[in-house]
């Protein structure tokens, strides 16, 4: 019998909204569905495959509507934290389904489960000590610094736009349901999990866990889970067919295969990978090269079966 090989992959929140005329729940399990026809295609090559998510517009239209409700009609409003459960029980509802009844129309028998996931980090990581993540909808500057004063969150100006809400991102350190996931994906079922990079949990030092207002990069923990279950291949499905070289500029150059040490070398640089965007996508294959992993990619979700087979995205190998 053929080993088998473990794939993770990664797909952003924002995927799953095509544009602002596509928001609805099921304009979204349209988009998951053309998602995961190409997560099958994965799968009808023989690759067991888990998949992070993640859900930055979600958990922003779940506190939207705690917010208008504890304001309207005086309901109880919904921490951070079970907003982040909440969203990984929807999107992962969408992602079950749609790529279950893919497989089923192919014949393939295969189970899907989605795994709501805690992620544990450090109550002393550095990014506590300076919230900056934007979540909910904007505040005029009284309501904010009541609720600075009242409910102890951090606020800030954005951009002459109002006042928001800003939470920590702290690193991701484990993922509290590694054994499960690895469970089934030993048993052949494929695996929703970590999504939005996992409800942030802390420790209290008596084995307890406990839920912490925070966000973790959804790339940051897919790669976490790539490293446990030592992938043998860690696939970020993003907006962009290939990795560029000055992005948008005259001068842009599309990546094929890149090493290592020269992303990092590209990484440090600075000059070719926004911060809120490829950058961390690279920092996270970096960290899973480093433990030992084997190779990874970086490609757009209806290129995923091309570029497996070598045509296009970009490599990124030790």
């Amino acid at each position: 019998m053929a080993e088998k090989k473990v794939a993770v992959v990664a797909i952003g929140g924002n995927s799953l909204i095509k544009d602002a005329k596509h928001q609805t729940v099921e304009d979204q399990y349209q988009a998951a569905k053309e998602t995961t026809q190409h997560i099958a295609d994965m799968i009808e090559a023989g690759w067991e495959v888990a998949i992070g998510h993640g859900n930055g517009p979600q958990v922003g239209f779940i506190l939207r509507r705690s917010e208008i409700a504890a304001r309207v009609e005086g309901m109880h409003e919904v921490p951070l934290d079970v907003c982040g459960a909440d969203s990984q029980g929807a999107i992962g509802y969408a992602l079950q389904q749609t790529l279950q009844n893919e497989l089923f129309q192919r014949g393939i028998k295969k189970n899907v489960a989605t795994v709501i996931t805690q992620v544990l980090v450090d109550s002393a990581d550095p990014a506590f000590g300076k919230p900056s993540k934007p979540i909910g909808g904007f505040m005029d500057e009284a309501e904010a610094k009541r609720r600075e004063r009242e409910l102890g969150w951090s606020v800030v100006e954005d951009a002459g736009r109002g006042w928001r809400r800003v939470v920590a991102s702290p690193l991701p350190k484990e993922v509290v349901e590694l054994d499960t996931v690895t469970a089934l994906l030993n048993s052949g079922v494929v695996v929703i999990t970590v999504g939005g990079g996992g409800i942030p949990v802390v420790d209290d030092g008596q084995g307890n866990y406990h839920g912490i207002a925070a966000v973790i990069d959804k790339d940051f923990a897919s790669s976490q889970l790539a490293r446990s279950v030592n992938a043998d291949l860690f696939l970020i499905s993003t907006a962009v067919e290939k990795v560029a070289l000055n992005y948008g500029k005259p001068d842009q150059q599309w990546l094929d295969k890149i090493t290592l040490a020269e992303a990092k070398a590209l990484l440090a640089d600075g000059k070719h990978f926004a911060k809120g965007s490829m950058a961390p996508k690279i920092q996270a294959i970096i960290w899973y090269l480093e433990a030992g992993g084997k190779q990874a990619l970086i490609t757009n979700p209806e290129n995923i079966g091309r570029a497996l087979a070598g045509e296009t995205g970009t490599w990124i190998v030790p």
